[in-house]
């Protein structure tokens, strides 16, 4: 049986917020650990019935810079759900659920700079 890791480094500043976030994965390619600005990582813990989440961000990440991370991550849900189901129209909603958002988005940043 094959084994994978991937392993996540968080530096903290003097009051636990995140000033650096680093990862690597044994199966990747890279051979030194990759930098991130924001993670999401989440477990179905399938005795209680419930999802267990890790959201953490650095300083560094800007709010434009989260919208784009949330929208791809939408999208990216939506993916994984039609492979895991083939739940057609429930992957539609949520891609454009996903769409919607990232338009009200940039439309608040449109606002915000007049």
């Amino acid at each position: 049986m094959h084994r994978s890791n991937i392993s996540i480094e968080i530096e903290l500043d003097e009051n636990k917020v995140p000033q650096q976030i680093q990862w690597n994965a044994s199966d990747s390619t890279a051979d030194m650990m990759q930098q991130a600005k924001s993670m999401m990582v989440a477990f179905w813990d399938g005795a209680d019935k419930s999802a267990l989440r890790i959201d953490l961000w650095t300083k560094e990440m800007m709010v434009d810079e989260m919208a784009d991370f949330y929208y791809q991550t939408f999208m990216g849900m939506a993916d994984t759900y039609m492979r895991a189901t083939q739940q057609k129209e429930l992957v539609e909603d949520m891609k454009a659920f996903a769409k919607e958002f990232y338009r009200k988005f940039r439309e608040s940043q449109v606002k915000e700079n007049q």
